[in-house]
C-alpha cells in the first residue's frame, strides 16, 4: 500500500512537515495550498526538497467553488484554475483536488455542472493535470460520492476522475459499497480520516475532530475493503483536520500517523480474508505484521522514585510480602498472589513515586516486540548482566515502558530468580509472608497528556491488540476527567487511560493527575481489616456518600456499617456487585483493592467522583 499524508495534518513550516513525513516513512504527501502560500521557498525548491527526501508530491489541494455558477464567475474560476495548473507544473504535481461547490453555486443542474467541469478538465489537460472531484458532505448541490461519480461520468474526460474521502462518506452514513461500482482507473485519489461519533454539524465535526485511523469510531477496514475490491492501487492518504495535531510536535504526529496506516493496512487484509476468504487476489498489495496472541495477564507493575519507603509501607499494609532485592540494582520485588510490584530507585533522582513500567505476559516476546517496533514504537534498552534475563520492551506515548514477558502459567517468572529475599527488607516486613487475599492485578489506570491521548489509544490497540470500550466522563472538583478503558476480550488485561483537566497538569496549580494500580482480591473486608491493623491511611469517604448509597441500594444495616467503618465503596448492577477502597496518594501513585462479585464487569464509575473529590481535598490540605 502506497502511503501519503496531507501537510495540513501537521504543525510547523512546509519544510518541517516534509522532513517529518519522510522520517516517519511516508511515500508521498499532499501539499495543502495554505502551506505553500506562506512558505518562503519557491515551488522549484519544494520540488527539489521532495526529491532529496524521497517523497512523491501526490496532490495539490484544495481547489474550491468552481461549478454551478454563472458565466462571469466561471470565467474567473477558469483564470484562477489556470494559474494553479502552472504552479503545479513548477511543483511537479499532476493531480489537483477539486471539492464540490459549497459557497457560490446557484445552478442545481448536473448537466450544466458537468459542462463547466468539462471545460476545466480540457484546460487542465493542456498542462498535463488530472482533476480529482470530491464530494464534500456539506456541498451545496453535490454532497455524496455517488452523485459526484455520476457527474464525473457526464464530464467524460480521461483526466477527470473522482477522489474518495472516508470522512465525507462515513460521517453521513452513506453506504460505501458503491465504491466497488466505480472503475479503478477513475478513482484518482483516496483520502482517509477516522473520527469519534459526535452529535454536531458535519462541517465543525470535520474541521476540528478528525483523527488518524484506529483513533475514532469509523469502520475504515470495511471502507478500505471496498476500495481494494474495486481494484484501486494508488496512494492512500491521510487528511486530518485536528486542532491538537496542529499544535503538537510534527515529528511525533507524523510517527503516530504512520503507525495508523501500518495498523490499517493489516486490519484491511484481515477484513478481506474474513469476508472473501484467504485466497483473494487484489491489485493493492497489503503487508502484514508479526502475528501475536493477546497478552494473557499482567506480569509486573513498576513504581519508580528516588525514595520509595512510603510505597513499600503501603504494599506491606495491603498484605504484600517482600520477595527480595535485585542482586545488582537498587530494585525491590513485592508479591501477593500473581500481583508483582517492582520498586525501582535507580536513575530516579528527585523523582516522586510514579508508575514507570508495565509488564505483560505474551506467548512470544520477541515477535511481540518486533510487531511493536514495526508499528513505530521506540525500543527500550535496560542494562543487564550476562546471567540476567534480557526483557523485550518499548516505550508508550506517555513514556511508560511496556515490557513483553514470557507467559507463565505456574506463578513463577524467570527474572524473579535475580532477587534475593534475604537482603534489603524493611524491618517491619522481614520474614512476614504475603497475606494471600490479593490474587492479581485487576486493572491499571494511567493518566495521559491531553495532546497525546488519541496516540495512546492507537498505540495500545495496535501493539497489544487491546479493544477500546466506550469512553466515559466523570466530574472532579476542577473539571471533567475523560476515561477510556482498553482491555483484552477475556478481561485479563484492563487498562484505563485518563485525560485529566488541564488545571491538574499545571505544576503551578496542583500536582499531576495521579495514577494507580487496582488489585483483585477474594475478600475485601478482610483485606481492609488487616490493612487498618497495619496502619493504612485509607482515602476517606464522606458520610453523605453512605446516606446516598443506602437510598439507592437499601443495604443491610450491618453491611452498610462495615462499609463505612473501613471507607469501602460499593456498586451494583444487574450482573453483580463491586466493593473497593483506595489508599492515600504517595507522590503520583495510589492503590485500589477491588472485589468483583458474580458477573460485575465495571469499575465502580458512580464512585469515581467521590474518590476525585476526596483526593482533591487532601491535596488542598497538603496530604496525599
Amino acid at each position: 500500500m502506497r502511503t501519503s499524508i496531507a501537510t495540513v495534518c501537521l504543525s510547523g513550516t512546509l519544510e518541517e512537515k516534509m522532513r517529518a513525513c519522510a522520517d516517519a516513512g511516508f511515500d508521498g504527501i499532499e501539499i495543502f495550498e495554505q502551506d505553500l502560500l506562506v512558505s518562503p521557498s519557491s515551488p522549484a525548491r519544494i520540488r527539489a526538497l521532495a526529491g532529496e527526501l524521497g517523497l512523491s508530491l501526490d496532490l495539490y489541494q484544495p481547489f474550491r467553488d468552481f461549478e454551478g455558477v454563472g458565466e462571469d464567475l466561471l470565467e474567473a474560476n477558469l483564470y484562477r484554475a489556470e494559474a494553479k495548473f502552472k504552479l503545479m507544473n513548477q511543483l511537479g504535481v499532476d493531480t489537483m483536488l477539486l471539492c464540490t461547490n459549497v459557497a457560490t453555486a446557484t445552478v442545481d443542474d448536473d448537466e450544466a455542472a458537468a459542462a463547466q467541469l468539462r471545460r476545466l478538465g480540457q484546460l487542465a489537460a493542456k498542462y498535463g493535470v488530472r482533476i480529482a472531484y470530491e464530494a464534500l458532505a456539506w456541498g451545496r448541490f453535490v454532497s455524496d460520492f455517488e452523485h459526484a461519480w455520476w457527474i464525473v461520468e457526464l464530464v467524460d474526460l480521461p483526466n477527470f476522475g473522482t477522489c474518495l474521502d472516508s470522512f465525507h462518506i462515513l460521517s453521513r452514513n452513506w453506504d460505501p459499497s458503491g465504491i466497488e461500482k466505480i472503475p479503478a482507473e477513475k478513482i484518482f485519489f483516496v483520502q482517509l480520516a477516522d473520527a469519534p461519533r459526535m452529535s454536531m454539524d458535519v462541517l465543525s465535526w470535520s474541521r476540528h475532530h478528525r483523527v488518524f485511523p484506529g483513533e475514532g469510531d469509523f469502520d475504515l477496514a470495511g471502507f478500505m475493503g471496498h476500495l481494494v475490491r474495486a481494484g484501486y492501487d494508488g496512494p492512500v492518504s491521510l487528511e486530518i483536520f485536528n486542532d491538537v495535531f496542529r499544535q503538537t510536535d510534527e515529528v511525533r504526529t507524523a510517527v503516530d500517523a504512520m503507525r495508523s496506516m501500518i495498523w490499517l493496512e493489516e486490519q484491511t487484509l484481515l477484513h478481506l480474508q474474513e469476508a472473501d476468504g484467504p485466497g483473494g487476489r487484489y491489485a493493492m498489495k497489503l503487508a502484514t505484521l508479526p502475528k501475536v496472541d493477546d497478552p494473557s495477564g499482567f506480569n509486573f507493575t513498576e513504581v519508580k522514585a528516588e525514595d520509595t519507603a512510603q510505597v513499600q509501607e503501603l504494599l506491606y499494609q495491603l498484605g504484600f510480602g517482600y520477595a527480595g532485592r535485585h542482586r545488582t540494582k537498587p530494585v525491590q520485588l513485592w508479591t501477593q498472589g500473581q500481583a508483582r510490584i517492582i520498586i525501582n530507585e535507580q536513575q530516579a533522582r528527585k523523582m516522586e513515586p510514579t508508575i514507570a513500567a508495565l509488564g505483560f505476559d505474551v506467548e512470544n516476546p520477541v515477535a511481540a516486540a518486533s510487531r511493536a517496533v514495526q508499528l513505530k514504537a521506540t525500543p527500550v534498552l535496560r542494562p543487564s548482566q550476562a546471567d540476567e534475563e534480557v526483557l523485550q520492551a518499548v516505550s508508550a506515548p506517555d513514556s511508560t515502558e511496556i515490557f513483553l514477558c514470557e507467559a507463565s502459567g505456574d506463578g513463577t517468572v524467570a527474572w524473579m530468580k535475580e532477587f534475593n529475599p534475604r537482603t534489603g527488607a524493611p524491618d517491619y516486613a522481614a520474614g512476614v509472608p504475603a497475606a494471600g487475599l490479593i490474587t492479581h492485578v485487576d486493572h491499571v489506570n494511567l493518566a495521559q497528556p491531553w495532546q497525546h491521548y488519541d496516540e495512546a489509544v492507537l498505540f495500545y490497540e495496535s501493539t497489544l491488540s487491546l479493544d477500546r470500550q466506550p469512553s466515559t466522563e466523570v466530574p472532579s472538583p476542577v473539571g471533567l476527567v475523560r476515561s477510556q478503558v482498553m482491555r483484552t476480550e477475556d478481561r485479563r488485561i484492563r487498562l484505563a487511560l485518563n485525560i485529566a483537566p488541564l488545571v491538574l497538569e499545571h505544576p503551578a496549580s496542583a500536582p499531576r493527575y495521579p495514577q494507580h494500580v487496582a488489585f483483585a482480591c477474594t475478600d475485601l473486608v478482610a483485606v481492609a481489616r488487616r490493612a487498618l491493623e497495619r496502619g493504612l491511611d485509607f482515602l476517606p469517604v464522606p458520610a453523605n456518600y453512605y446516606a446516598d448509597l443506602q437510598a439507592r441500594f437499601r443495604l443491610a444495616d450491618g453491611f452498610l456499617e462495615t462499609l463505612q467503618q473501613y471507607n469501602l465503596l460499593y456498586d451494583r448492577d444487574e450482573d453483580g456487585e463491586f466493593l473497593h477502597f483506595y489508599t492515600a496518594t504517595v507522590g503520583n501513585v495510589f492503590f485500589e483493592v477491588v472485589e468483583r462479585r458474580a458477573g460485575y464487569d465495571g469499575y465502580g464509575a458512580p464512585n469515581t467522583p467521590v474518590r476525585l473529590a476526596a483526593q482533591y481535598g487532601r491535596t488542598r490540605r497538603g496530604r496525599g
